[in-house]
């Protein structure tokens, strides 16, 4: 049987003819099969390299080597087997059609590289990939083996024809599948993983030879000359091939690893690079954060020192004046409190767009502190530059900013320090500005000043009080109470005293409470001055309860500072247990504003403290801004009628209906009333007609020590209240 010039054993090929028994030298058949793993293991480092590579002529030159390595490969090894193949015949090869199975080879294996180095490498491909591959194999063994001419005749067997094609086909399959799951691991699974691929297909690739060799029969005619052995200079061949072979294959590998290590090399120093540029990145993204506000991207403090630095340089050697400019918005607590954090960063914003438009673009330099605060550095010739700056600064905050649902204005208050005339360092400069600034505030904000050197010499005044005030406090040296009597006007009496604090300075000497109040309250040092006030009056009035005065209580003054504090309580508790007096003879004196500044808070508060026994009493009614729908729901007992309501009284008829309406409003509510500032008899009969329950005031006397108060009780309750003169008594106690 004869199918495409292949003779296949039928059932008279054995008639008349002699089989040949053949054998194969095993030392080629071992280098046949090592040629076939090298040429596998090039294969598969041709296969990683194309896939690897990042341009298409890379990717396409490592194909075909890819393809001549496993193609050449394939070819020796068949070769090489050929030429073990030992008969008792003479065997010759034809050199064309020898050469035409190598070019077989290289056309299947040129395919095979080709679809195997596309992406994706879905199963179709594999199982056409194999199928070409696995026929070429095979196509080329089998015109490989036409090739071997000797006298005998050559038939093959149909079933191990057809099992060398269906193992190449299943070894070309399962050799893809295994290449294709090299990209999925690394390292030395890796390596290890690719060398045993290389000996499985270099076995495969051997195996499917040698079955299509089984399948062959040699057959001779009877009476041919048929030697047992024929000796043949084969191997010397076989292993020039085979040396060629590697030697090419080897070349190819020592090729793939070294275009690795390059790529890795070039992997690394694009990772540098990469780096690098990161690293730039971040670095300039630090410089932003360390030198921008997040929130306005104006230059931060830090940024604009540094700026600050260069121009005062320039400026300098230049010998031409700067300008630095304090900026803080007026009220801006209340948008944070009313309408919540993320809307006050909205105006902020909005804010420094408008400064910014107001200043110039590429001379100034405009910066956000923090909070509301803003500094504005500017170049000028003259001072009146600066001013004119703030003013055009100020008008454009007086456009409408809509926030929220609302239409709103702010305004600003500005403070103005100008090199050199105020000073020569960043320092100076910025404190002196500050300086100004705050005076603004004093003046009512919404102002603008420029620094003076009186602003330098108040702040150094205050800063010296302060600390002096701290030393008097710590070491309880220098400071005292004055009492003010207050009368009862129906029993004639004195019912109360007013405790007020006063401090012998060391340089000023004697100094009233508006001298270091608002210096403690800006420092920090109120709720220890006021714990100190509240504990000395109540040992006073212990004492002068030894005295025989028992019925008489003390108020004491309370800072709006001090009443949002929840220890307040407490340290009242502690002071009456320490003193050992009643709470029902202490009175706890607050402003109208203290009261309503935190409503929720400080009645809260109020209660804690009214629960104690302690009295209430609002102080300067009639200056605040009170609410009668909160003034009947807090827990007060009395009602304190500022003096500038009483000084103009009888003349001012107006403000003797004010104090009228107000002693009837807190006789509606129950509370008691007391008018302090009374100095004429006039102001006191007015008052006493129309029910005032306590009058306090120079009429009857002024503050006066501690040591003092004995003798003036005595002599106050001696006498009716509408004949007391102060200046009379003076004259007799002396």
């Amino acid at each position: 049987m004869e199918w495409l010039g292949l003779q296949f054993i039928g059932e008279h090929t054995a008639n008349g003819q002699l089989a040949l028994n053949s054998s194969h030298n095993p030392y080629l058949v071992f280098l046949a099969f090592l040629v076939a793993c090298a040429a596998s293991l090039a294969t598969l480092h041709m296969f990683e390299r194309a896939c690897n590579a990042e341009k298409t002529t890379a990717k396409t030159v490592w194909r075909w080597i890819g393809a001549c390595s496993l193609a050449g490969g394939i070819w020796a090894m068949h070769f090489i087997c050929m030429l073990a193949f030992e008969s008792p015949l003479n065997i010759h090869f034809d050199l064309g059609i020898t050469i035409g199975s190598l070019f077989i080879a290289l056309l299947a294996a040129i395919v095979a590289m080709q679809i195997l180095t596309q992406t994706p490498l879905t199963r179709p491909r594999l199982i056409l990939t194999a199928l070409v591959f696995g026929l070429g194999i095979c196509t080329m063994h089998y015109v490989g083996m036409s090739a071997m001419h000797s006298s005998s005749q050559q038939h093959y067997n149909p079933a191990l024809f057809t099992l060398s094609f269906v193992i190449a086909i299943v070894a070309s399959y399962a050799a893809l599948l295994l290449a294709k799951s090299l990209r999925t691991t690394s390292g030395l699974a890796h390596q290890f993983y690719k060398y045993a691929i290389s000996l499985a297909a270099g076995l495969a690739i051997t195996s499917v030879h040698f079955i299509g060799m089984w399948a062959l029969h040699t057959f001779a005619p009877l009476g041919s000359n048929v030697q047992p052995h024929i000796e043949n200079n084969h191997w010397q061949l076989a292993l020039m091939v085979a040396l060629i072979a590697l030697l090419l294959i080897g070349s190819s590998i020592s090729a793939a690893l070294v275009d690795k290590k390059l790529q890795l090399k070039e992997h690394d120093l694009r990772r540098v690079n990469a780096l690098l540029s990161q690293l730039d990145q971040a670095r300039a993204s630090l410089q932003q954060v360390a030198h921008y506000d997040p929130l306005t991207n104006l230059i931060n403090r830090r940024g604009f020192n540094q700026l600050f630095a260069e121009k005062l340089i320039e400026r300098a050697s230049n010998n031409t004046m700067l300008a630095v400019m304090f900026l803080d918005i007026d009220h801006f607590k209340r948008i944070n409190d009313s309408l919540g954090h993320d809307a006050g960063d909205e105006l902020l914003k909005v804010i420094a767009s408008q400064i910014k438009s107001a200043t110039r673009s590429h001379e100034d330099v405009v910066a956000r502190f923090g909070g509301d605060e803003f500094c504005i550095l500017i170049s000028l010739n003259n001072r009146e530059e600066a001013r004119q700056m703030a003013q055009r600064i100020m008008l454009k905050m007086k456009d409408p900013i809509e926030l929220a649902g609302r239409n709103m204005v702010m305004t600003t208050s500005i403070g103005i320090s100008v090199f050199p005339d105020d000073g020569t360092t960043i320092d100076e400069l910025l404190k002196h500005a500050d300086l100004a600034l705050y005076q603004s505030k004093d003046n009512g904000r919404n102002s603008l000043n420029f620094f003076s050197s009186n602003l330098k010499a108040r702040a150094s005044l205050e800063l010296q009080i302060e600390e002096e005030l701290r030393h008097a406090l710590r070491e309880d040296h220098g400071l005292f109470l004055h009492y003010q009597p207050i009368f009862d006007l129906k029993s004639g009496q004195v019912a109360k005293l007013e405790a007020l604090v006063r401090w012998h300075h060391p340089e000023h000497g004697l100094l009233g409470p508006e001298r270091f109040i608002s210096i403690a309250e800006a420092n920090g040092l109120i709720a220890e001055l006021d714990n100190w006030v509240l504990r000395k009056a109540c040992h006073d009035l212990a004492a002068l309860t030894d005295l025989g005065w028992k019925d008489i209580s003390v108020a004491v003054n309370c800072s709006a500072l001090n009443l949002v504090r929840v220890e307040l309580a407490d340290e009242i508790e502690s002071a009456l247990r320490t003193s050992g007096i009643s709470a029902n003879r202490l009175e706890l004196e607050v402003t109208e504003n203290a009261l309503m500044g935190n409503i929720s808070n400080t009645s809260q508060l109020l209660r804690q403290i009214r629960a104690l026994g302690v009295s209430l009493s609002i102080d300067d009614f009639g200056t605040g801004y009170s609410s009668l729908a909160y003034l009947k729901r807090l827990p007060l007992n009395t009602l304190k009628i500022d003096r500038s309501f009483i000084q103009d009284i009888p003349k001012s008829s107006q403000d003797m209906e004010i104090v009228q309406a107000i002693i009837l409003m807190a006789h509606t509510l129950h509370l008691q009333v007391v008018t302090e500032g009374v100095e004429t008899h006039q102001q006191f009969a007015f008052l006493n007609q129309y029910n005032c329950d306590f009058i306090q005031g120079f009429l009857f006397s002024r503050p006066v020590p501690f040591e003092e108060l004995n003798a003036l009780l005595q002599q106050l309750n001696k006498r009716p209240p509408e004949t007391l003169d102060y200046a009379t008594f003076q004259l007799s106690s002396q």
